[in-house]
């Protein structure tokens, strides 16, 4: 994709949704259910969509809380509700229509307490701890699009075990959220916001001080503060604002929230690559601004709206690669935590193969998983998976003692891990990805995207390995082909292609008519080029294959 001209500049005013019709398109446009783009459809997290296209309107937000409603009751799901929200501007029309739907129907629900945002993460430390110590089965929402540009809303379930919700969960709710659609929400019950806010079913919680109370259990925060370390933080606008200043006075640690700014517009954001507003903190564009500032801080560090992401930044480097990160995150916690010998690192296939060397390298054991968190969930809760992260810039681990922390993305502990790091071994997380790759050889790793048709989409999807004929990639042969996930033998909806050096993996998007490639070499940028150039060319001969 060809960089955008004003990408890492500054949003300019034609750049800027407008709110009100952003806001006012969630109230007035209804979707027609017999446009597949306008129905309830639940991706790797949950239903995303906009106002303005009618894919994200008061409708969906109705028929979706309904039926997770009528889902938590057929489960005998008895506790509370966990509702959270983030900043950007239909989260808060969501929110009011969650807890409408959600008190009509007597569940109790619980937000935060001065009816402010919560970060996903924290939503999936309350389910986990609600859980563990009490009788009742509690369960949450999260209002969010993630990283998605300002005109976008979303909204996922995280059942009982505090993860995102599996497939067979959310094609339940999916299905169910689409008839009530279809009937004109007949089946629906709302109350007055009013009226809902005033119930007794509604309780508020200091959600913040519950969680940055209990981070001592999975960062070393005395080491950080020991040694001092400068920590440069930019929320992005996003729904952990108001905590990373507990964190601070709390632990003694030095950090300073250099953009303190709430904005639904996001207008003080720098576009991204294709010159777009995109919250996302592993773009260098995105975060053009807390990169400039990065002599300033020996770490600083940026989350996406729902901070279930993260961005590092250090002096030495600048904004690491995700997946450079990951692997020196996973290097670390694994030779400086007491943790079972056996506990797995989990790494989606499409993460970079370093984890991989590091794996090797350390004789721990390696779940390669498909695309999406959810994979991870069951793994985290018992502790069975030590680690487990995307390429995209989502992770979470365990705690200091080997119990379950969150199953959900935490772009917290992920933040502060980099500056343990730094407090501990006196080097920043670059300077460690230095010494790894110098020892297990250095990745080079792209992603390009192509426009797929929904039948091309379909083809990629159940793709099999019988379906490649070559036997060779970029000069070498190929070792293996894999249309399941070697760590739990999913399927991938895709396929992955590996030889000695490199790999590609081709999969649909789930949201959008496109489908990705992803690719990395261990040999260098041409080797990684022709590997996607050949990787386009095997796709493309399976789409003629089929006829189209």
């Amino acid at each position: 994709m060809t960089v955008h001209q004003h990408a890492g500049k500054k949003a300019r005013p034609e750049d800027r949704i407008n709110i009100p019709k952003v806001v006012s398109d969630y109230f007035l446009k209804t979707p027609n259910v017999n446009h597949e783009t306008e129905q309830v459809s639940f991706g790797t997290s949950g239903h995303r969509g906009s106002s303005l296209k009618s894919s994200f309107n008061e409708n969906h937000i109705l028929a979706i809380v309904q039926a997770v409603v009528e889902y938590r009751k057929k489960q005998g799901f008895d506790g509370p509700l966990y509702l959270g929200k983030d900043t950007h501007a239909l989260s808060e029309p969501a929110f009011n229509t969650a807890i409408s739907v959600l008190i009509a129907n007597d569940v109790p629900v619980v937000i935060q307490a001065d009816e402010g945002y919560t970060p996903t993460p924290v939503i999936s430390r309350l389910i986990i701890s609600h859980n563990q110590t009490q009788t009742t089965t509690a369960d949450g929402l999260i209002i969010t699009p993630s990283h998605n540009p300002p005109a976008d809303g979303g909204i996922k379930y995280n059942p009982p075990h505090g993860g995102p919700a599996e497939g067979d969960i959310t094609k339940v709710i999916e299905q169910r959220a689409n008839e009530l659609l279809a009937a004109e929400l007949e089946g629906v019950l709302d109350v007055a916001i009013e009226e809902a806010m005033a119930s007794s079913l509604l309780f508020k919680q200091d959600f913040i001080q519950l969680y940055v109370d209990q981070l001592d259990q999975v960062i070393d925060m005395q080491a950080i503060a020991k040694a001092g370390v400068t920590i440069g933080v930019d929320p992005l606008g996003g729904s952990g604002i108001e905590y990373w200043p507990v964190i601070a006075k709390k632990y003694g640690i030095n950090i300073d929230v250099v953009n303190p700014v709430v904005d639904a517009s996001f207008a003080f954001m720098p576009l991204d690559k294709d010159g777009k507003i995109r919250m996302d903190c592993s773009s260098p564009y995105a975060m053009a601004g807390l990169i400039e500032l990065k002599d300033k801080f020996d770490i600083a560090v940026g989350n996406d709206p729902d901070f279930d992401r993260h961005g590092i930044v250090t002096k030495s480097g600048g904004l690491m690669n995700p997946n450079h990160y990951l692997a020196v995150a996973i290097n670390y916690l694994m030779t400086n935590r007491d943790w079972p010998a056996k506990a797995k690192i989990g790494k989606t296939l499409v993460s970079s193969s370093l984890i991989d060397r590091v794996a090797k390298k350390l004789n721990k054991p390696l779940a390669e998983v498909p695309v999406g968190f959810k994979w991870f969930v069951d793994g985290l809760q018992d502790a069975t998976y030590a680690f487990g992260g995307e390429e995209s810039a989502g992770a979470s681990f365990i705690a200091k003692d080997g119990s379950c922390w969150t199953t959900d993305k935490d772009g917290f502990i992920m933040a502060l891990l980099a500056a343990e790091i730094l407090a501990v071994t006196g080097k920043d997380p670059y300077q460690h990805y230095l010494v790894l790759v110098d020892e297990l050889g250095k990745p080079c790793y792209g992603r390009v995207e192509a426009v797929a048709s929904s039948m091309q989409k379909k083809i990629l999807t159940n793709m099999s390995p019988d379906m490649i004929t070559v036997t060779e990639l970029a000069g070498e042969k190929i070792t293996q082909v894999l249309s399941h996930a070697p760590g739990n033998n999913a399927a991938i909806g895709g396929l992955k292609v590996e030889t000695d050096n490199g790999w590609f993996a081709a999969r649909p998007s789930g949201t959008e008519d496109i489908y990705k490639i992803y690719a990395e070499s261990f040999i260098d940028q041409t080797h990684l080029e022709i590997i996607i150039e050949e990787a386009q060319s095997i796709v493309g001969d399976v789409f003629k294959a089929a006829g189209l």
